[in-house]
């Protein structure tokens, strides 16, 4: 029995990364968990792990619920039931890596990134790492949903439930959906890899869990560490230009503007993804949305992406908005030109 305990022990510290103050070195591996980290040098445990003893929950199962929006593994002797009519969670949020530097998010570094490796520019915050995070619905989100964000701020469960009734027009989830949604974002946890420490930073954090050390330096570790990945998105809602004239008469980068209309207009409206009005690449849909620009309805550009479109009677499906994180005034008007010379008037 002890010899089990002694290898357990080594196969921790090797996993954790030991550190061996004559050489200076760090063994911490690229695999280690974030989450694991925090919670070793907090003392607090993270409260967004999944109850695994609820029937049905697996992260196959919360997988299956976010790119099909109903599993077929459901405890229950009824049929499965679909989340909402209109959309899955992949509409609106990608479950992979956005962002190339974690500690400085930003929306053009966003979209070269989406660029360069063929993802959608989404509306959504990614569910990479959403564990890892401590705060949803944050800033200019009061305003859309109200006392409905209160709920969400410090707790993932509710957000997801937000998300599921009110972003994508559905129902509430069955606790063995909830949790395994939650398994599944657990296989999207953030580790020492992605993050990318300084060798500087490797030394403090080895120093923070493996030797005797004062409160003074876990804190300083976990400081630090968390300055290395976003604990919140922030969200701003702008308004779009307030004149036909700076709505018209922009400068801006065709060529990105293409990528935006690809891979984030094009996500939703091609192909009937997630919506039924088309946006291809004819010059009639193009001199349509060039016609539209000035306007001061949901057919412009500007007043769907910055306002969205809102659901109509009986829950009909509609379209977010994009905050200013998520889509900058530049961006536009690269979008912007781009329909323009798409729609022959440059």
């Amino acid at each position: 029995m002890r010899g089990w305990i002694y290898t357990g022990v080594f196969c921790f510290l090797i996993g954790m990364g030991a550190f061996y103050p004559e050489t200076g070195m760090s063994r911490l591996s690229d695999e280690v968990s974030v989450a694991d980290v925090v919670e070793r040098l907090s003392g607090e445990s993270n409260n967004f792990r999944p109850d695994m003893s609820i029937p049905g929950v697996s992260a196959a199962t919360g997988r299956d619920l976010i790119f099909n929006g109903v599993a077929d593994s459901s405890p229950s002797l009824l049929p499965p039931r679909r989340i909402s009519k209109f959309f899955t969670c992949n509409a609106c949020h990608n479950s992979t890596r956005e962002d190339p530097d974690l500690s400085d998010i930003n929306p053009d570094d966003r979209l070269q990134y989406a660029i360069e490796n063929n993802l959608p520019y989404l509306p959504g915050s990614t569910f990479w790492g959403i564990v890892n995070r401590i705060e949803f619905y944050n800033d200019d989100y009061f305003k859309k949903y109200g006392q409905l964000v209160f709920a969400t701020r410090e707790n993932l469960r509710e957000a997801v439930q937000l998300c599921a009734t009110e972003c994508s027009q559905g129902r509430l989830l069955e606790d063995w959906e909830l949790e395994s949604i939650l398994a599944y974002f657990w296989e999207l946890e953030l580790t020492l890899e992605d993050i990318r420490l300084s060798p500087e930073e490797t030394r403090l954090l080895d120093r923070a869990l493996n030797q005797p050390q004062g409160q003074n330096v876990k804190n300083e570790a976990l400081t630090m560490l968390q300055s290395k990945y976003p604990l919140r998105y922030s969200a701003t809602f702008l308004p779009p230009p307030s004149t036909k004239n700076e709505r018209m008469y922009v400068t801006g980068d065709p060529l990105k503007g293409e990528q935006l209309y690809k891979l984030s207009c094009q996500h939703c409206h091609y192909n009937q993804n997630f919506s039924y009005f088309l946006l291809d690449n004819t010059k009639m849909t193009f001199k349509y949305l060039y016609k539209h620009i000035p306007d001061y309805d949901k057919k412009s550009l500007y007043q769907a992406i910055r306002y969205g479109t809102p659901p109509m009677s009986g829950k009909h499906a509609y379209m977010p908005q994009y905050t200013k994180e998520k889509m900058s005034p530049g961006q536009i008007n690269d979008l912007v030109t781009y329909i323009k010379r798409e729609a022959g008037k440059f």
